[in-house]
């Protein structure tokens, strides 16, 4: 076994690779590609080990599509690629391909403090599991669990759940997403797009005109002000990202802490700490005191993707995880 593998986060825009020092646990030679700049995920890894000239022998590619079995298609790009021919081309003796909100999830035991700021609850319990979720193109859901000091990832499909509305303004949302999609999952609320869609929703329901935001606008506009739609957009948001977090926490009893990744709500930090998250995260009735000592935590490493590929192979390979590799 060699002292460092290859490490990658693959997302539709960009990959970034590095190499893991299995003894540290720390991540050197970070370089961000354009997925565009290649044909293939092959090439761009070739132009990696190029560049760092260093030869490795195991990999962990953390990439953004479902990767069940040998074939491995990307949603969001045209990158498609056999696990085991890339495995033969590159000459490794080992190449893991994970989801990418399975390297999120393997990369809580790894955060230090700075890397993740808390938004209520009592302290984590080290030995029960964990929730990951978080809204980017879509929204992302995993869980961890601790099975005698080695970390298990449980990949999933949460953010496909069917959305369910508590308040009379959540219900009219609903149908009029339901007009629009049939069937109306988180993602289609708890995401980039989401967020566009509940600015145009409650447009339709003030009886407002709809302007072509982006989301980025969404949130902008929201922030400032600007415009009061746009605000409120912002505001339910945050309420709705709280009681599905909340639902998660209460379905696994993820009294290790609810953690929050993805890259939406990095664009409004202190705006979402200060919203209605945390009261909608603990209003579940008779339960409500039982949400109110599970920790949510923000996820704010500058590279999680990255420190979960680490982690997972550094796992695989029998070195003990903690927050040592998290720089």
């Amino acid at each position: 076994m060699a002292s460092a593998g290859l490490i990658a986060d693959v997302g539709g825009t960009n990959i970034r690779l590095g190499v893991i020092d299995y003894q540290s646990g720390e991540i050197r030679h970070i370089i961000k590609y354009r997925c565009s700049e290649f044909p293939g995920i092959e090439d761009a890894i070739r132009s990696y080990l190029n560049e760092v000239d260093e030869k490795l022998q195991e990999a962990c590619i953390a990439i953004a599509c479902p990767t069940g079995g040998d074939w491995i298609a990307m949603t969001n790009h045209s990158w498609a690629f056999s696990r085991s021919e890339t495995k033969r081309n590159l000459g490794l003796e080992s190449f893991n391909v994970i989801n990418d909100f399975t390297a999120n999830a393997m990369s809580i035991p790894t955060l230090s403090d700075k890397q993740k700021i808390q938004i209520g609850g009592g302290p984590a319990d080290p030995l029960s599991p964990i929730s990951v979720y978080g809204p980017g193109t879509g929204l992302g859901v995993a869980h961890l669990v601790n099975h005698q000091g080695r970390y298990i990832p449980i990949s999933c499909e949460g953010g496909h759940a069917d959305f369910s509305p508590i308040s009379e303004l959540e219900v009219e949302l609903l149908s009029f997403l339901k007009g629009r999609f049939g069937r109306v999952s988180n993602e289609r609320i708890l995401s980039g797009p989401g967020l566009a869609n509940i600015y145009e929703a409650l447009c339709h329901i003030h009886q407002q005109p709809v302007q072509q935001y982006q989301p980025a606008d969404v949130s902008a506009k929201g922030l400032s002000g600007e415009d009061s739609v746009c605000r409120q957009a912002l505001a339910m948001f945050c309420q709705m990202m709280g009681s599905f977090g909340g639902n998660l926490a209460l379905t696994l009893g993820a009294f290790g802490g609810v953690y929050i990744a993805g890259g939406v709500v990095g664009n409004f930090v202190d705006y979402f700490i200060a919203s209605d998250f945390r009261n909608r995260f603990e209003e579940k009735g008779r339960f409500s005191r039982y949400c109110g000592k599970i920790p949510v935590y923000l996820i704010t490493a500058e590279q999680p993707g990255l420190q979960g590929a680490a982690a997972y192979l550094r796992q695989e390979l029998g070195y003990h995880l903690n927050a040592k590799s998290a720089k």
